[in-house]
């Protein structure tokens, strides 16, 4: 058995289970290649050459029931392959995972990777990523910022749990750091660059969504007021938080046309993302400030 009939056995798998995507991947042929390579350790974007190299490998009798079972607990149980493999992609970089965090799959990755320019003058000092689960927004801002400390802060100990593990697993120990906060309430000093993916979605929609979604942590989804409380509190907090230059950006996904159509005071920027995604806003701390009065 080859690497080929692997995904392809493993896509039927998929197929034939009526599984939902949206953790990384959106089709049962993605999620096969996803689980084998991943299991395998091979490299995912190599050239055509080489991936017809890969495609011919010899797969073990062992590997493919390690494979199998892995695809088997991805069909019962519904569980984002993310879950069942222990690792998600973010801005190219592998994160741990758990039910204890969302799995990661932000718009944001898009930004972090174009060193969130045009919206800093400057590279920050200071990073706040609140609200920030598995950590993967704060990590890989702290890499592409080098010289910057970043603060990853998030009300759920559990979350923060695996966020460690993930500042451990890049090495970022010395200048990343985890701090158990409901919000701004237990965050100190003011940040350059406060980011931040928190929950934003209502109780109805949260009650409709596919299983898969289903076995995320609520405490990563719901806020009240159709999903616009958490997200208008970190707006009316964050310029108390941010310096003089300092800039919030924060994402609200599909929930953005509400905060856009209960409160055009905010005179927030919506950005735009050549890979997908919607509903992140920037909004500098100036403009916060005028926003309030």
């Amino acid at each position: 058995m080859n690497v080929q009939a692997c995904v392809e056995q493993s896509c039927s798998m998929f197929e034939d289970a009526g599984l939902y995507y949206g953790h990384g991947t959106d089709n049962p042929w993605d999620e096969a290649v996803y689980l084998v390579f991943t299991v395998l350790g091979l490299p995912f974007g190599d050239d055509d050459s080489s991936q017809q190299a890969v495609a011919q490998r010899q797969v073990t009798t062992a590997e493919w029931q390690r494979i199998e079972t892995l695809a088997r607990r991805r069909c019962d149980e519904r569980l984002p392959m993310a879950y069942v493999l222990g690792e998600a992609w973010f801005a190219g970089l592998p994160f741990y995972v758990d039910e204890r965090v969302l799995v990661p799959r932000s718009p944001i990755a898009e930004l972090i990777l174009q060193q969130y320019q045009p919206l800093l003058s400057a590279p920050p000092s200071r990073v706040l990523d609140l609200c920030t689960g598995s950590g993967c927004i704060g990590i890989a801002t702290a890499l592409v910022f080098p010289e910057a400390r970043v603060d990853l802060a998030d009300i759920s100990a559990d979350a923060l749990a695996v966020a460690q593990q993930n500042i451990i697993r890049h090495g970022l120990q010395d200048r990343v750091r985890i701090v158990c906060s409901d919000l701004f309430a237990d965050v100190s000093g003011a940040y350059d660059l406060i980011v931040s993916n928190p929950p934003y979605v209502s109780a109805e929609e949260v009650a409709e969504l596919p299983p898969e979604y289903q076995r995320e942590p609520a405490l990563g989804l719901l806020s009240d007021e159709d999903g616009l409380a958490i997200p208008l509190q970190i707006l009316r907090q964050a310029s108390k938080h941010l310096t003089p230059a300092g800039v919030l950006v924060l994402e609200l996904g599909f929930t953005w046309s509400l905060l856009d159509q209960r409160y055009p005071q905010w005179p927030v920027t919506w950005l735009e993302f050549d890979s997908g995604g919607e509903g992140v806003l920037a909004i500098a701390r100036d403009a916060l400030i005028r926003a309030e009065r």
